[in-house]
């Protein structure tokens, strides 16, 4: 008789937790539908259009749970914007390795290319994979700058955007669970920007986003990864505004 009870509780928590997944996995295919994706019908005229841009990044910038869109594809196709998304998924800022953001950016991207603006994402990954955060240099001088900590490599970007396409730099910030590590990278990111003069986009802090997110739990896969509802209704119309007061100077 215990056991069948046992056996009966074990049955039903089962079931439940299948029936979560499967609604969240079912909720995550509806907000990636069609409906949602980047379409030329609902293209905007705005101060954006025609601007050649650089977005650097890893999964959020590349769309990782949303069939490889994100912002930068809506951004592209609705706001005729000329997108170059450089993005992997589970990369560094620091690094010296092929994937990270330093050696992509001098690997992969024209420097005789006129560009725009620079777009670069202050990265979910490198805290996760123990990199080194650095300190802020005295120095604006490339030589000078350690690309093995994340701060290092996000300076080092910063003189190499500089020197070679002669830009503004954007960088711009994720939604978290609460992170520590992650947390004081943005509040170093704020540092940094006294000393460069950057803009910031900053998705982490922005009420309206979280709200929505509370509110249609569909627009996030997880804590970090929005789907393509989410990039639609969250993240674009945050960088369509910014952006575009920009380019109103």
């Amino acid at each position: 008789m215990k056991n069948g009870f046992i056996k009966t509780a074990i049955f039903t928590f089962a079931s439940a937790i299948l029936y979560k997944l499967s609604k969240k996995s079912m909720q995550l295919r509806k907000a990636n539908k069609e409906i949602y994706m980047p379409s030329k019908e609902f293209f905007v005229d705005s101060n954006i259009n025609g601007k050649k841009m650089v977005f650097l990044g890893s999964s959020i910038t590349h769309g990782l749970a949303s069939k490889g869109k994100s912002f930068v594809d809506f951004l592209n196709v609705e706001h005729g914007v000329n997108t170059i998304k450089e993005a992997v998924s589970g990369t560094t800022l620091a690094g010296e390795e092929e994937s990270s953001y330093v050696s992509r950016m001098k690997n992969n991207l024209n420097t005789d290319e006129n560009i725009d603006l620079f777009a670069c994402q202050l990265s979910t990954n490198d805290q996760r994979k123990k990199k080194p955060i650095g300190k802020i240099s005295d120095s604006y001088n490339l030589e000078d700058f350690d690309i093995n900590t994340t701060i290092g490599a996000m300076e080092y970007i910063i003189e190499y955007v500089q020197k070679n396409w002669d830009c503004p730099t954007v960088f711009y910030t994720c939604l978290r669970k609460p992170d520590p590590g992650y947390e004081l990278l943005r509040e170093k990111l704020f540092e940094l920007q006294k000393k460069w003069h950057f803009a910031i986009i900053d998705v982490w802090n922005n009420k309206e986003i979280k709200k929505m997110n509370h509110n249609n739990p569909y627009f996030m896969a997880d804590d970090a990864h929005p789907t393509c509802a989410g990039y639609r209704y969250g993240w674009t119309p945050l960088f369509v505004k910014n952006l575009d007061q920009m380019f109103a100077l």
